[in-house]
């Protein structure tokens, strides 16, 4: 397996995507309301991209086997894990949103993904929201050069099983290396697996997603080819970001302060 080795010159092209990323998924939340359709947030993001002068890493993704994705986020509501189509459904009060955004400048991607909730918040969906948040900060502070990517997934799955409450875990859609292409090597898985694992080093950079349910971890795919959702019918939550690994520590490219009030003494930007 290569893992892609990115310069200090390349890491700074993907924090300039991964800040176009943090805009989009600030406006698109922002914009998140009872009433609104999940295709009003879509145009928000291609708003955000075009002012910009970034392109979207998801429009037309997998045309090659054709069925581009049509649009520049995925938008996925309550049962809908992942990937959910922008379109006509409504959002109403209650709902737990997952929207999942990313962009491409001079060729270099930031992926990252945001859960919340319209309108009034249940209990449970916001215990989810932040177990789902948690669990990804987790996986970003096991990232270490010489470390492994086994010890990302590690992380993550202790502090889902160290909760008081149980979820699910999604098992067929897994974090991934990131760079000159939005999904590269290496998969990130969310749970542990018994088996050696790629070595990281400074230069490589992991877009670490976890992704739970209130229920099951078992998925079923809709007719449109792209959006999944849990076969159980519990909602879910996603969180994502674009984490990289510098000579001064780790950077978050998609998080505005970089990741600096989450990672404490981990946290080393090339600049910002």
């Amino acid at each position: 397996m290569t893992i892609e080795v990115k310069t200090a010159e390349q890491l700074l092209l993907m924090r300039r995507a991964g800040l176009v990323v943090a805009e989009g998924l600030a406006a698109m939340c922002g914009a998140a309301a009872v009433g609104v359709t999940t295709g009003e947030l879509d145009a928000v993001g291609r708003e955000v991209l075009a002012r910009n002068g970034a392109l979207s890493s998801f429009l037309n993704y997998g045309e090659d086997w054709g069925n581009g994705f049509p649009g520049v986020a995925c938008i996925s509501v309550n049962e809908e894990l992942v990937h959910g189509v922008p379109g006509e459904r409504v959002l109403r009060d209650g709902d737990v949103v997952s929207i999942d955004f990313g962009a491409i400048v001079e060729g270099w991607h930031g992926d990252a993904a945001r859960t919340i909730i319209v309108g009034t918040p249940d209990e449970a969906d916001l215990a989810l929201i932040d177990a789902t948040r948690d669990a990804m900060w987790a996986g970003a502070l096991a990232m270490r050069p010489e470390g492994r990517v086994g010890d990302v997934s590690r992380a993550i799955e202790e502090h889902v099983k160290s909760l008081p409450r149980r979820y699910g875990t999604l098992k067929e859609y897994t974090g991934h290396g990131i760079g000159s292409e939005m999904h590269m090597e290496p998969d990130v898985p969310n749970w542990h697996r018994r088996r050696p694992t790629p070595r990281l080093t400074v230069g490589m950079a992991l877009a670490i997603e976890p992704m739970l349910t209130r229920g099951l971890h078992q998925t079923l795919e809709l007719d449109d080819g792209w959006t999944v959702i849990s076969r159980d019918g519990s909602r879910g939550a996603h969180w994502e970001n674009t984490v990289a690994i510098t000579e001064r520590g780790l950077w978050v490219l998609t998080e505005p302060d970089g990741g600096e009030a989450s990672l404490g003494d981990r946290f080393g930007p090339l600049a910002d």
